[in-house]
């Protein structure tokens, strides 16, 4: 493993992020005009917001134990979810036999999960007027047996084709000034072309359920492998593991500037930390507490918004076979950074995106992380 110093250490390894509303990207010249039925743009707060529907989804399937179970779940909670056409254009996987337990007749599923600045529940349905970037951009790959799931994430700042849409003509630009110029849909659309995965169902994120789901099972204990110091107060996390509160996980998750890799070591907090709720939701009896539990699937359901076609009571069926030691993570190969007209961005190494791509559409992501192990520590 690769040794970790702080910050000063570690300058020439900071991946761009901009902290401010005033580093990120302008509209491109010519299309500063907003649509007249657009909220205005808010100010963003700087979160990176993490994959909490995996963890939801995984809690739910995890909970569900037997079909009755997942009946009563899915009725209870999907009026709490709201629900967007995020889809809309953009090649969607075939249905998935969810029935019996033949796993010949099943199929691997794949998931976009978005994850955008601060909105109120009551906000999230304008998403994709709003103008907001998406701060975290997941894949997630639940592999044919649907016992095992990788969750890859893609830098907010990789400098991808996105096509026209909303405030965009097209071209070239950072993955996340998608979502302030086209919404959720232009989004997708421009993961879909980078990642050419036909997908089961598209998700967004509110800003603040991570934190009330760590508030909803009384904290969490998180394992990092190398020393945070907070750029926001005096706390400091040295390498093990970690028992935190919400608001300590908020901002342990919230660094970049004192991590290696910057924000993709920020991507590894999120991972440690989705890492931490869902041991301590399958380890502590939360599951057996319906209280606890319901206050988390309630947390998670307000916290969601889905595409319009995806069926949730199947989704659950689906991942209640799911190990939380079967969840791997992994980040979409990078060359380096880079200076674009877009700013400080991040170059992808295009052909290893392709090779991990089409393993997962070949539903082969194993094979892949065997030789493509992940750092415990990122690199830029």
């Amino acid at each position: 493993m690769e040794s970790a110093g702080l910050a000063e250490n570690r300058t020439d390894t900071t991946a761009p992020e901009p902290d401010d509303p005033g580093d990120a990207n302008p509209p491109p010249p010519g299309n500063e005009a907003i649509d007249s039925n657009a909220a205005a743009p808010k100010r963003k707060r700087p979160w990176w917001l993490t994959a909490i529907i995996v963890v939801a989804t995984v809690l739910l399937g995890i909970a569900g134990g037997g079909l009755v179970l997942v009946n009563t779940l899915s009725a209870r909670y999907e009026s709490r979810v709201t629900r967007m056409d995020i889809l809309d254009g953009i090649p969607q996987a075939p249905a998935v036999d969810l029935g019996g337990t033949d796993t010949d007749t099943r199929q691997p599923m794949n998931f976009l999960v978005l994850g955008s600045d601060s909105r109120a529940h009551e906000d999230t349905q304008a998403l994709d007027q709003t103008g907001s970037r998406s701060d975290t951009i997941m894949v997630v790959h639940v592999n044919k047996e649907h016992n095992g799931a990788l969750i890859i994430s893609i830098p907010r700042d990789s400098y991808v084709d996105v096509p026209a849409g909303g405030s965009w003509p097209g071209g070239k630009n950072k993955i996340n000034a998608a979502l302030s110029f086209g919404g959720a849909n232009l989004a997708a659309r421009a993961v879909y072309n980078l990642t050419q995965v036909p997908l089961n169902g598209a998700m967004i994120v509110n800003f603040d359920g991570l934190k009330k789901m760590v508030a909803a099972v009384g904290g969490v204990n998180v394992c990092t492998p190398f020393a945070v110091q907070s750029s926001f107060s005096s706390r400091y996390w040295g390498v093990g593991c970690h028992d935190m509160t919400p608001d300590e996980a908020e901002e342990f998750m919230r660094q970049r500037k004192n991590v290696p890799g910057g924000d993709f070591g920020r991507i590894k907090n999120q991972q440690n930390v989705i890492k931490g709720l869902m041991k301590k939701v399958t380890s502590t009896g939360v599951l057996t507490n319906p209280l606890t539990l319901d206050k988390l699937i309630t947390t998670a359901a307000e916290s969601l918004t889905v595409d319009n076609s995806m069926n949730l009571r199947d989704l659950v069926f689906a991942l209640k076979g799911i190990d939380q030691a079967n969840v791997k993570f992994a980040t979409v190969p990078v060359v380096g950074t880079m200076t674009t007209d877009a700013g400080s961005s991040v170059q992808l190494d295009m052909p290893g995106v392709a090779e991990l791509f089409e393993a997962v559409r070949g539903d082969r992501t194993d094979e892949w992380l065997a030789t493509h192990p992940q750092p415990d520590v990122a690199r830029a």
